[in-house]
């Protein structure tokens, strides 16, 4: 019970990184899968910090199951963004409506997107998906006023309530939850996680939580073979 939460421990590593110029930052995930339950929190969180709509996740949590019975082995792992050092998504965009930022977070300009769906189709890990401008309550008497309401992503807010919105129409995906950490405060899959399965901080920060537990496990990425050089990390 002295033990302080991790979630206050990486709350300072964040702060201590916004002192960097973004250009010295490098952002990245650890997912301890010994730790996930499969509660779902988080992707639920991450519904409603971002009023996703139906057909967009953000972090979905894939249920995996192993061994023959009776030997049977249930596993879940939680799949965001990978934030890739080389994403294939950027360079098939036409249009350049995304891009590697400085601190290393694959961003999606809406505004720019035209909704070919290109990234989609070339993103090794199906992390992204389309938002088409459905609603939950459509065809119900009423669409519900909490599906109009604005969100915030990238520093920037926006608004749905129009088919022809900027970001209705447009590849959407996890952003690290870009517009919280800029105030110092941790995307919501890591502050939503009941076992404290997610990690979250400065992969350049050796001394932050993130690189030590990285450091202290065998830890691994999803599909190298690819070259993205994803930033989201196992254990």
């Amino acid at each position: 019970m002295d033990r302080e939460d991790i979630l206050l421990v990486m709350q300072r590593d964040v702060a201590k990184t916004l002192q960097k110029p973004p250009e010295k930052r490098q952002w990245g995930m650890l997912i301890d899968t010994r730790k996930c339950v499969g509660c779902h929190a988080c992707t639920i969180g991450c519904i409603a910090e971002y009023k996703l709509p139906p057909g967009v996740v953000y972090r979905p949590v894939i249920d995996q199951e192993s061994g023959q019975f009776p030997a049977v082995k249930r596993s879940f792992l939680p799949r965001p963004c990978f934030h890739c050092d080389h994403p294939s998504c950027v360079d098939v965009c036409p249009v350049g409506a995304t891009k590697k930022e400085d601190d290393g977070i694959v961003s999606i300009d809406y505004k720019k997107c035209i909704g070919c769906r290109a990234c989609i189709s070339n993103c090794p890990y199906g992390a992204r998906t389309f938002d088409s401008g459905a609603y939950y309550t459509e065809d119900t008497p009423a669409v519900q006023a909490y599906e109009k309401m604005d969100f915030y992503e990238y520093g920037k807010r926006w608004n749905r309530d129009s088919k022809h919105g900027d970001v209705v129409s447009s590849a959407r995906k996890c952003n690290f939850c870009f517009s919280r950490i800029q105030k110092g405060i941790l995307p919501v899959c890591v502050s939503s996680c009941i076992g404290r399965a997610t990690y979250f901080g400065d992969l350049n920060d050796k001394q932050s939580l993130l690189c030590r537990t990285m450091v202290n496990n065998k830890v691994y990425r999803l599909k190298e073979e690819t070259g993205n050089g994803p930033q989201v990390y196992y254990i």
